[in-house]
């Protein structure tokens, strides 16, 4: 797998690295027979680089768990203007009902017109909510954060909205898109600290949590698995992320929907088809479609979602428009019909 020559995207995939190898280490628990496994792929056979994901797997402490880190550039295509995108996308669902779940994002991204800038996004996703926690992870976000935080909170309670459940996807968000300023090593500073108190937070309220936790109820687990059909929901009709990585390239579907929970309730996310706008609804029952009866998501139905994605927006190019948006719409969101 080839690298960036940027300098600055060097240093930007050391310190995803960095975060990956730190979120991992906060992610191992007494008493958990499972572990995070290394997985990698290639973009254009590693002539535009490519990426490794650790994903969890052997044991019962996660229901779905995968650090993703990823480079991908074009040195060698000066018509694209996309130079590098360096990136750390997690996504933690812990198997116990009373866990939260988490996503995390830090990302490096160059254009060749010049400059560059930071992705960051947080976001707290229970399937019980906790109000200390809550509390807890907005504090987190304010060290964090600093003078960034209530712009990054009000942007991710807009990214993260739901309109046709008329609900946030989690409790609490933060999304800052294209920070830059004149000190790109303060800048770097900024956004490795911030994943790694994001991370830091996040552990210690499961390690919290964990301490004389007693085993779920039927009803705990029926909350769970409705909130990880919301969760599918977000991901699969309103995140742009998701959307555009998937009309770019075929290289890392898996990788892409790493971020999905194991199982859903199909019936419930059948019933949401009449409340999203058209031609959404066509989308979602073509999801439906692809899960089984029994809710689970394995490797092959992510496989499946991602050919129903593509033919979907390829069929509805307007619907995009329909997704969650920020603000500011990356270049690289813009840019992203045209395959740059």
């Amino acid at each position: 797998m080839t690298s960036a020559r940027s300098q600055s995207a060097a240093l930007a995939l050391k310190l995803v690295q960095e975060l990956q190898r730190h979120f991992e280490g906060k992610m191992r628990f007494a008493g958990d027979s499972g572990a995070f496994a290394p997985v990698s792929w290639l973009r254009d056979s590693g002539h535009h680089g490519g990426g490794t994901r650790l994903t969890y797997g052997g044991g019962d402490g996660f229901n779905r768990a995968s650090l993703n880190i990823s480079q991908v550039h074009y040195d060698d295509q000066p018509e694209r203007p996309l130079g590098s995108a360096t990136a750390i996308s997690s996504i933690v669902h812990p198997a116990h009902p009373k866990l939260p779940s988490i996503h995390l994002h830090t990302s490096w991204t160059e254009m060749k017109t010049g400059g560059g800038y930071w992705r960051l996004m947080a976001d707290l996703n229970p399937s019980i909510a906790d109000a200390a926690d809550t509390a807890r992870f907005f504090q987190a976000l304010k060290t964090a954060a600093g003078a960034q935080q209530a712009y990054g909170v009000e942007q991710g309670e807009r990214y993260f909205y739901i309109p046709a459940l008329k609900r946030h996807r989690g409790v609490a968000h933060f999304y800052l898109e294209q920070f830059r300023t004149t000190d790109a090593d303060s800048d770097r500073t900024f956004a490795l600290n911030f994943g790694k108190i994001m991370i830091d937070t996040y552990a210690g309220i499961l390690g919290d949590k964990l301490v004389g936790l007693s085993a779920p109820t039927a009803d705990e687990h029926a909350q769970q698995l409705a909130y990880h059909t919301v969760y599918l929901f977000q991901v699969l009709t309103l995140d742009r992320g998701t959307t555009s990585g998937l009309l770019v390239h075929d290289q890392n579907d898996l990788g892409i929907l790493g971020s999905l929970p194991a199982r859903i309730n199909r019936d419930l996310l059948k019933s949401w088809a009449a409340l999203v706008p058209k031609p959404q609804d066509e989308l979602v029952h073509a999801i439906v479609a692809t899960i089984p009866d029994t809710g689970n998501v394995d490797d092959a139905q992510k496989l499946a979602l991602c050919k129903v994605m593509r033919q979907h927006f390829k069929k509805y190019p307007a619907a995009l428009d329909l997704q969650a948006r920020g603000d500011i719409l990356p270049p690289t969101v813009v840019n992203h019909r045209s395959g740059k």
